[in-house]
């Protein structure tokens, strides 16, 4: 039997919001190989926010994610939120953990109470924004992952980084509101410059997973924890 003290409250997820705004926004986009026909919700499977078109505040992001591509692009976007039910989840506990659902971490309790939770929060939506996992957290991420750091460690990481917010568009709807600006095919230089930043970019994640775990190694919960007080 559980102690209820170590129960899931989920009322502590409720500062993420459903939005709807007129707001134009510009964004970028990066690909592999260029965008073929219609922009389209179908990005690979165990994306941070589930399957949709990624776009970001920050540009130099997404180039990180295509320099090992000889073929690949930058785009300038303008997405136009009128009409869009858009899901706005703040960083935090529930970001990692809607991000662990959508990397597939959560199947050992799957139709659990915590498991729901995450599968159901976006249904409905046209698109989600919230923040990037960038090169950085994506260390300390899957250091909580693994179980190597608790939830206190990963939320104090997250307000010791600056990170830019990218906009998923998951419907059909939500991507004929994205108008490309401009393509850019990189060069060979930039690419080279690109993966000399993401590597640096990843030890300094590391570093600081390293500075953060001994220092909050005691406090906290840990990801298997947490799973378990939401069965």
């Amino acid at each position: 039997m559980k102690n209820s003290e170590n129960i899931i409250n989920f009322s502590q997820f409720e500062g993420n919001q459903i939005i709807e705004t007129n707001e134009i926004v510009t964004l970028y986009h990066g690909s592999k190989s260029g965008i073929r026909g219609i922009i389209a919700p179908a990005s690979r499977e165990h994306c941070d926010f589930g399957k949709g078109f990624y776009m970001g505040t920050d540009r130099t992001q997404p180039l990180t994610l295509i320099c090992n591509y000889p073929d690949a692009r930058i785009y300038t976007l303008s997405v136009n939120l009128s009409d869009l039910k858009i899901l706005d989840i703040e960083v935090g506990l529930d970001w990692a953990l809607l991000i662990a659902y959508n990397r597939g971490k959560m199947e050992s309790v799957k139709h659990s109470a915590i498991y729901d939770y995450f599968a159901n929060l976006s249904s409905g939506c046209d698109m989600i924004v919230g923040y990037i996992a960038n090169d950085r957290m994506f260390v300390v991420l899957d250091r909580f992952f693994n179980g190597e750091i608790t939830d206190m460690a990963l939320i104090n990481s997250l307000s010791a980084l600056k990170l830019g917010k990218q906009y998923v568009a998951l419907t059909e709807k939500a991507c004929k509101k994205i108008k490309i600006l401009e393509e850019q095919k990189l060069t060979v230089n930039d690419r080279d410059k690109l993966k000399r930043e993401s590597e640096s970019n990843r030890s300094k994640g590391i570093a600081m997973a390293d500075e953060i775990c001994r220092k909050y190694r005691r406090e906290g919960r840990f990801f298997d924890e947490i799973l378990e007080a939401g069965e």
